[in-house]
């Protein structure tokens, strides 16, 4: 095995340079990773240009990592049932497993992998690559498996691509179905035909929603057409229609069950257009905490209307395993979200196409190592 590794690093904000590392030595309870793919979400987009003050020196990103077991230690073999050359998605939270919600299965809630409150906290995408290990993240072509990694087993007739959207996947069913409680026959609104609102968009047809609505402005047009491919029943321009008026037109003047805000840079104008078409009592918001502070919070609206506002926040072990059972099941062309790919050597080009900087519409990117020094961009469908 190659003594030396190819990473790109995350220098300065908006910076990344290629650099080599040692690879790390494995004991008993740990493991390398030969990356074979690493995702690109919005969280890096923001990480990138804006890295938390507390983590401190060179950092190689990538938090949405597939690859192939290249080497365990015996205890870690035996610990998650895994063998050299199995396929695996790794989560990047990496809790202690001792403290209250590790033992209750809530590991992404664990103060160990929590970077916003405990400055040596570990999760793989954010973690210092001078701590022990130094390969913390997937924009690398190995990473470094600690004994509390935690580990999903790829299916061979899942392809490593499309298990690069485990994560977003994941998220989708977390957020729609296992935190607001999307359900049969109920109506929803999907604010944003990003991965993330396309996810969701699968996780309520899968539970049975009766009318999907998806919206998003004009320049989304080939991603509202993808919506409809995956199930959605109407989507909605929010520049050229008046979204409250079309959404209360379409559900007959009732509103929707659930509105669920997968937006990016938007502003508060999604939350107060969930508040404005939601039904008449006790429906369900879903909000994922991009604005630092909200001046005028209609509360007396919330409040008369009974709404319920849950947050988005990670993604379960459940919810990872449900997002591999549904892209084993082919039941969606969901390989359209992967519309991007491109070796790690160009991150920081990867990341801007992502961020909206460029004249590239993508959904989802995939960084591969094996793709170093070969031109990418948008993939052929």
């Amino acid at each position: 095995m190659t003594q030396k590794v190819k990473a790109a690093v995350r220098v300065a904000p908006g910076a990344t340079e290629m650099q080599e590392f040692e690879l790390p030595s494995i004991d008993g309870d740990s493991a390398l990773l030969q990356v074979e793919v690493a995702g690109i979400c919005g969280t890096d987009v923001k990480m990138y240009a804006s890295p938390p003050s507390m983590i401190h020196g060179r950092v190689i990103m990538g938090h949405e990592n597939v690859g192939v077991i290249a080497e365990a230690g015996r205890r870690f073999k035996e610990r998650h049932g895994l063998v050299e050359g199995d396929r695996v998605f790794v989560e990047h939270y990496v809790g202690c497993f001792n403290c209250e919600w590790c033992r209750i299965g809530e590991y992404r809630h664990c103060e160990a992998t929590d970077w916003r409150t405990n400055p040596d906290g570990r999760r793989f995408g954010y973690t210092s690559a001078e701590n022990p290990g130094t390969l913390w993240g997937g924009f690398s072509e190995y990473m470094y498996l600690p004994w509390n990694s935690v580990l999903h087993k790829v299916p061979d007739t899942v392809t490593p691509e499309l298990a690069g959207l485990v994560m977003p996947l994941s998220n989708g069913i977390e957020w729609a179905l296992l935190t607001a409680g999307v359900g049969y026959a109920d109506t929803v609104l999907i604010q944003g035909p990003g991965q993330q609102g396309l996810a969701q968009l699968v996780a309520a047809r899968t539970a049975g929603a009766s009318q999907i609505i998806v919206s998003g402005t004009t320049r989304d047009k080939h991603r509202f057409e993808l919506a409809k491919e995956l199930g959605a029943d109407a989507v909605v321009d929010v520049l050229t229609e008046d979204p409250r008026e079309k959404v209360m037109d379409l559900t007959g003047g009732r509103g929707v069950d659930f509105v669920l805000d997968c937006t990016s840079r938007a502003g508060v104008a999604p939350v107060l257009l969930g508040v404005e078409v939601l039904k008449r009592r006790e429906g369900t918001l879903l909000i994922q905490g991009e604005l630092a502070a909200f001046p005028d919070f209609p509360v007396k609206k919330v409040t008369e209307k009974a709404i319920t506002i849950k947050s988005a926040r990670g993604h379960s072990y459940k919810a990872c395993e449900l997002a591999v059972e549904q892209l084993a099941s082919g039941r969606f062309p969901l390989e359209r979200l992967a519309t991007h790919r491109y070796g790690i050597d160009q991150v920081d080009h990867a990341i801007r196409v992502l961020a909206g900087e460029t004249e590239e519409d993508a959904i989802h990117i995939s960084l591969m190592p094996e793709l170093i020094g070969q031109a990418g961009g948008a993939v052929a469908r």
